[in-house]
């Protein structure tokens, strides 16, 4: 509200001076719109000055190009119009031809309702990204709500794979102890492989869950997510109300809070349906008009077959599990939960191991491991005792009599190859049928005849010397020098020194 000495002072100018209104407007620091009230409420109608705009001449091309085509857009009918001698801005045409685009009647919807027990409504929802160990895992949210009740089951899962799908159909089944007679589905992967207009082919997994518990799955119609409201809000509801700002250490942390949240807060809400009762009230309404569960729940595990390297491990989901190493170089079955992961050969179960969704990482059992180190251990024994055979036969009795008395028969295969190394093949030989003579089985008896035989041919003691496997240096011929020098070293001290010692 301008001041009336203002108004007045407006008049006057108007009259008197003649200012047009910009003039008024800029002198008097007053917006237009109050200048004109103030002629308006005086009885005077200033002309408005409309200009003529440039698109007029064009709006007839414009309306019969929009009836033809609704959809065109903006930017390609100012190229049209341009070529037809239009010349304004593309920013200015765009402002202006919204105008005359036919608008699309707004859809109405009716509100859905259903019988109690009659319909179920399953989707998937995304809640970022788990750390586990150097794998970052998807957290999923599977969701099924009631559609009469309300009543949500929520559980998380580190994919959306079929096995996590399947499993969230049979937990949502038990925690529910009853089943829907038709579950609503949006166009998964997981429930729908193809869709031509009418034509609908379900993943043959989802329909052998359907059959095993007796319940219709149906997709809801492409674009028409409002026939799936109910899970939706669901999912909203479960993003505001359950998981902003929740803590949790694991996923077995978070699903068990979800599963207490689910029949706390969520299941004392008021029903949608009936804001005067409970969506726990309206369950118990509910439940006896569910079907019922089968004597046996769905088999949920996951079944892939594998081949087995030469290491006794196979790799599923990202990591290395291990296995007899008698089943190697083969092809196996691992049937997978997410709890544990079964390896199979056959009929033959051959490892059960906890499940991990790390990256990389090797679930061991320990048996299998030191079973493989017992049997390659076995088979170096073997080895060293078929190479003394071939280099003293008189080795297979020598340990025939070892085994019968006690002796230790890898410390004593190691001996005996020690001995081989160092003074060959004919001295061990002619030590061992000097042992099996007297009657004796010990490594030490063995080393005893050595030496006394090479002290019979006057041989000095070898030294062992480990050297390279090269030609160069298995051609070189060692000389052996004189030791006299440092025999020097050894002799006694003259007797005058002792007899010097004595009389002090």
């Amino acid at each position: 509200m301008i001041p009336r000495h203002l108004e007045a002072e407006i008049l006057r100018l108007y009259h008197a001076e003649g200012w047009r209104i910009g003039t008024l407007c800029r002198q008097l620091r007053v917006h237009r719109d109050a200048v004109r009230r103030v002629l308006t409420q005086a009885g005077i109608a200033p002309p408005l000055l409309v200009r003529p705009s440039m698109i007029e001449p064009f709006v007839p091309f414009i309306q019969d190009t929009f009836a033809r085509y609704p959809t065109l857009r903006a930017s390609r009918l100012y190229h049209m119009v341009r070529e037809r001698g239009y010349s304004g801005s593309a920013d200015h045409f765009r402002h202006l031809v919204h105008r005359f685009r036919p608008q699309a009647v707004a859809e109405a919807y009716l509100r859905l309702r259903t019988l109690a027990g009659e319909q179920g409504q399953v989707d998937w929802a995304h809640f970022g990204h788990l750390q586990i160990g150097r794998a970052r895992r998807a957290l999923m949210a599977f969701v099924m709500v009631l559609s009469y009740s309300r009543h949500v089951f929520l559980r998380f899962y580190l994919n959306a794979a079929m096995p996590s799908f399947l499993h969230g159909h049979v937990a949502a089944f038990n925690h529910f102890n009853a089943v829907p007679r038709t579950l609503l589905y949006d166009n998964l992967r997981s429930a729908v492989l193809e869709r031509r207009a009418d034509a609908i082919r379900f993943h043959p997994t989802l329909l052998e869950l359907a059959a095993w518990y007796r319940f219709q799955p149906r997709p809801v119609a492409v674009a028409r997510g409002n026939e799936k409201g109910r899970v939706e809000r669901a999912i909203r509801f479960v993003r505001e109300r359950f998981f902003a700002a929740r803590c949790f250490a694991d996923l077995a942390d978070l699903n068990a809070q979800a599963l207490v949240w689910c029949e706390g807060e969520a299941a004392e809400r008021p029903c949608p349906e009936d804001r005067d009762r409970s969506v726990r009230a309206c369950f118990e309404e509910e439940q006896p008009r569910l079907l019922g569960l089968p004597a046996e729940p769905f088999p949920c595990e996951e079944r892939i077959v594998v081949r087995a390297p030469k290491t006794p491990y196979v790799r599923f989901d990202l990591n290395d599990y291990s296995i007899p190493h008698t089943h190697v170089r083969r092809s196996l079955e691992v049937l997978a939960s997410l709890e544990s992961v079964r390896i199979v050969d056959g009929a033959s179960l051959l490892a059960v191991h906890p499940r991990s969704f790390d990256r990389g990482a090797q679930i061991e059992d320990r048996a299998h491991i030191q079973s493989l180190v017992d049997h390659k251990r076995a088979g170096r024994a073997h080895r060293a005792i078929d190479r003394l055979h071939h280099a003293a036969p008189s080795a297979g009795r020598f340990f025939k009599l070892a085994a019968g008395r006690g002796v230790h028969l890898a410390v004593l295969t190691r001996g005996l190859l020690e001995l081989l190394q160092t003074h060959g093949a004919g001295a061990l030989q002619e030590a061992l049928a000097a042992a099996l003579r007297e009657d004796t089985a010990h490594l030490g008896a063995v080393r005893h005849f050595i030496d006394l035989h090479r002290a019979h041919r006057g041989q000095p003691p070898p030294i062992p010397v480990v050297l390279p496997d090269d030609p160069r240096v298995r051609a070189l011929t060692v000389r052996a020098h004189p030791l006299t020098d440092y025999e020097q070293l050894t002799r006694e001290e003259p007797d005058e020194h002792r007899d010097d010692e004595d009389s002090e």
